[in-house]
C-alpha cells in the first residue's frame, strides 16, 4: 500500500519502482497507491517495461493529492482483505504518515490489518533523516501496531528490508 500523496511527491515514484520489483520478483503481491481513496495497481505493474507502467499509473486519479490514511486503509479491509490476507502475508504500508483523516479509524483500521496478516511493516521514507521523529498523528497512532518501522529513502534501506518480506 503506497502513499502517493502531496507530500510523498518526493518519494512516491521510486517507492513504485520498488513495488514493482516486488511485483515481478515475487510470485505473489497485490499492490495499491492511496492519497484520499484507494486505487488497485496490481495489473499496472506487472509483466511491462517500468516506461510502459509508468505511462499507465497516470490513470491513479488522486496523485499529489490530500491523504487519508485510515479511510483507505478501511476501504482495503472491506474491499480486499478478505481477498488476499492471510497469516502468510506482510503487509507494507509506504507513507511519511501525514495524515489529515481521524487517528482514530488509523489505528482501528492498522488493528484489523494486524490481526489479518502475518506481519505489518511500515516505510518511512522520512525516517532516513536522523532528526525525524515520528510525531504526527497519523505516526503516533500507528506505531504502537506496527511489526517494523523503517527507512524508505534510498536503495540501502531497502535492501535492508529483504529478510523481512518472507515470513
Amino acid at each position: 500500500l503506497c502513499d502517493i500523496s502531496g507530500s510523498m511527491d518526493l518519494y512516491s515514484r521510486f517507492l513504485l519502482q520498488f513495488l514493482y520489483a516486488l511485483q515481478n520478483v515475487f510470485g505473489r503481491v497485490e499492490t495499491f497507491t492511496f492519497s484520499t481513496r484507494l486505487t488497485r495497481i496490481t495489473e499496472h505493474l506487472k509483466g511491462r517495461p517500468y516506461r510502459q507502467v509508468l505511462k499507465r499509473l497516470a490513470d491513479v486519479r488522486d496523485w499529489s493529492g490530500g491523504t487519508r490514511i485510515g479511510e483507505s486503509l478501511a476501504d482495503f479491509n472491506s474491499e480486499w482483505g478478505s481477498r488476499f490476507l492471510d497469516r502468510y502475508t506482510v503487509v507494507l504500508i509506504l507513507s511519511d504518515g501525514w495524515d489529515t483523516g481521524d487517528p482514530d479509524l488509523l489505528a482501528a483500521e492498522l488493528l484489523k490489518l494486524k490481526r489479518r496478516a502475518g506481519r505489518l511493516i511500515w516505510l518511512n521514507p522520512l525516517l532516513g533523516n536522523p532528526a525525524y521523529q515520528p510525531l504526527t498523528r497519523g505516526m503516533a497512532a500507528a506505531l504502537p501496531l506496527l511489526d517494523r518501522f523503517a527507512p524508505a529513502h534510498n536503495l540501502a534501506s531497502l535492501r535492508d528490508l529483504a529478510g523481512q518480506l518472507r515470513l
